[in-house]
């Protein structure tokens, strides 16, 4: 249910445009998220329902957006609107038919995001996940970040949380110690989109048409690779890694620590969405061989 104040400020905040209809797209994380119509235009308008903390993820994506836009990034949508409250954006054109198998415009769209170097790893600004907030402090070496503000991060959520056994917990923190011997310390450093999933990958009759929901930082470019793979939609296909190969080199022994980036995910999502996801976790601890 949407509160018709909320609609009547937004029309105000956009100089009193005339709202023909609207619709409620989704309520995750306490986020609103609504499609409303104009007589020529439809714009998406995201606000809290409820605020619980204090961290303003609606505030660190209009501000990843406004990153992407300096930086001449393509393909996420513009900014109508935007103060501690609101974001109001473009609505980008998508349906249900995505391609059945990796497409250049596909991969030239990561590729525009990830040819963004740096020399370190981070971000000037936290960012969000799932409506969490995410340390992007800087740091020197890779391995250091991603275990500290990525793995470890959400694993104390999950043991607060009592979703998560002590023996995999265990194991958790066992590669945590480890992760030097896991995963590079020092790869080039790119910019990511930082929550690259196929909810948040938009496609209009079989064409790429724009990403949206970044929760961006610079890191290894090769886990958001990892997550792509792991979700196994079906436009990321088994030619994929070597289509994307043409672009940006990937590492030799990628595949060797492909499931320490997706342990990552199947963290986060087993504290944002669903218990079931230990399964994942425990089979990919599994493939580890921890």
């Amino acid at each position: 249910m949407i509160d018709n104040n909320i609609i009547n400020e937004i029309s105000k905040l956009l100089n009193n445009k005339k709202i023909i209809k609207y619709k409620l797209i989704s309520n995750s994380f306490d986020i609103n998220c609504v499609k409303i119509f104009f007589k020529e235009e439809i714009y998406i308008a995201k606000y809290y329902a409820k605020k619980k903390y204090a961290f303003n993820a609606i505030l660190s994506e209009a501000n990843n957006l406004k990153y992407f836009y300096k930086k001449k990034i393509k393909h996420f949508p513009r900014i109508i609107f935007n103060n501690n409250k609101y974001l109001i954006t473009e609505y980008i054109l998508n349906n249900n038919k995505i391609p059945n198998k990796t497409n250049k415009d596909f991969i030239e769209a990561i590729i525009n995001i990830h040819s963004i170097l740096n020399n370190f790893y981070g971000f000037p600004f936290n960012t969000q996940i799932g409506g969490v907030e995410h340390n992007n402090n800087k740091n020197d070496n890779w391995a250091s970040f991603y275990a500290e503000t990525r793995l470890y991060y959400f694993l104390n959520i999950l043991n607060k949380k009592n979703l998560i056994d002590l023996k995999s917990s265990k194991k958790i923190e066992k590669i945590i110690l480890k992760i030097n011997d896991f995963i590079p310390q020092k790869p080039q450093s790119r910019l990511m989109h930082g929550d690259l999933w196929e909810g948040n990958i938009l496609f209009n009759n079989y064409v790429f048409n724009g990403f949206i929901d970044p929760g961006s930082f610079y890191g290894h470019n090769e886990m958001e690779l990892a997550y792509l793979r792991w979700f196994n939609p079906q436009f990321v296909d088994k030619n994929f890694l070597n289509i994307y190969n043409d672009y940006i080199s990937i590492d030799k022994n990628y595949k060797n620590y492909e499931p320490i980036y997706q342990l990552y995910y199947a963290l986060c999502n087993l504290a944002l969405w669903d218990k079931s996801y230990i399964k994942e976790v425990n089979r990919l601890l599994k493939k580890i061989g921890i």
